[in-house]
């Protein structure tokens, strides 16, 4: 039997032992996590979330690591979650990100988890929402999320996360991706990382040029800066938090936080609703009715959407 409460206080009390086994109960979709939920809403909401995207090679893990240590170096205990791709033998992460995280491990301010996609598409966990509330309750300052790197699919983590970062490295192809991928879109900021190659500038000057034919923007709005790293040697980190302060206060300014948050909310809601949803109708794959609504579909005498129509009214009668 799992003591709910006494697991809550000690994740707010900042033990990892703690935190690492309220995630494993939201990714193992225990029975217990509608109570763990429950008792963490009341101190969730005071995080900072980034997340970090970008094709694979461009220096993710890297740039998360030398974010840790900025923000370290301000105070800030800082969670990590990197979404690694599923094994294909026993569906855990592949833990590559944690391996680059190393100079962290014993840091008692830092917490990383690595959370496998179990198939997920968009670059993150399903869980990824309710492990995010238990970092931020767990009293992070900043918590960073790093996808899995998959590319253009990779568009979810900017409903996850408060400001979202798009990585680059010159000589990939980048450029090109993000036009075609509406890596733009989700952009709050394009990091150029591995500055030190050639192209770097070439990648940052198209990137500036793409971002100029975004589209017109009305006064004071947002416009994503472009910043140069090399992650490895720490350079141009500091830039990145400084840009990540700014696009923080103008957020709060604009009251564009609260925006995303509630629209954050809203999304969760939604899917642990059609979840629900999809798990009644599941359980009706055994039952007479279904059955005899496809085989009048079957024979003509209904179409597909009438028979939707009172599957769905049989399922909000219940």
């Amino acid at each position: 039997m799992i003591d709910v409460p006494t697991l809550v206080e000690q994740a707010r009390q900042g033990r990892p032992r703690a935190v690492a086994r309220l995630i494993s109960l939201v990714e193992n979709a225990a029975p217990e996590l509608r109570e763990v939920m429950a008792a963490l809403a009341p101190y969730a909401g005071r995080a900072y979330t980034v997340g970090l995207t970008g094709s694979p090679g461009v220096g993710k893990s890297t740039s998360t690591s030398a974010l840790v240590s900025a923000y370290r170096r301000l105070g800030k205990r800082v969670g990590v979650l990197a979404v690694d791709p599923s094994s294909p033998f026993s569906g855990g992460a592949l833990l590559g990100d944690r391996v680059r995280m190393q100079d962290h491990a014993t840091d008692p301010e830092v917490f990383i988890r690595s959370m496998a996609t179990r198939g997920h598409l968009g670059g993150l966990s399903w869980t990824a929402p309710q492990a995010l509330r238990v970092l931020d309750a767990a009293g992070c300052d900043v918590i960073l999320v790093e996808t899995v790197g998959v590319g253009q699919s990779e568009v979810e983590i900017a409903a996850q996360a408060d400001t979202t970062v798009v990585l680059l490295a010159p000589g990939m192809g980048d450029g090109i991706q993000a036009a075609k991928a509406g890596i733009l879109e989700i952009g709050d900021l394009f990091v150029v990382n591995k500055a030190d190659r050639d192209g770097a500038d070439a990648t940052a000057r198209e990137l500036n040029h793409m971002l100029g034919l975004g589209g017109p923007r009305e006064p004071g709005d947002w416009r994503p800066p472009i910043v140069k790293t090399v992650a490895a040697r720490g350079e141009g980190v500091d830039d990145v938090v400084e840009a990540l302060e700014k696009h923080r206060a103008w957020l709060d300014e604009h009251g564009e936080l609260a925006v995303r948050r509630r629209r954050r909310a809203a999304d969760e809601i939604e899917a642990i609703a059609l979840a629900a949803l999809r798990a009644r109708i599941g359980d009706l794959r055994g039952d007479r009715h279904l059955t005899t609504l496809a085989e009048r579909v079957v024979a003509g005498e209904l179409d597909p959407y009438g028979a939707a129509d009172r599957l769905v009214a049989g399922l909000t009668a219940a």
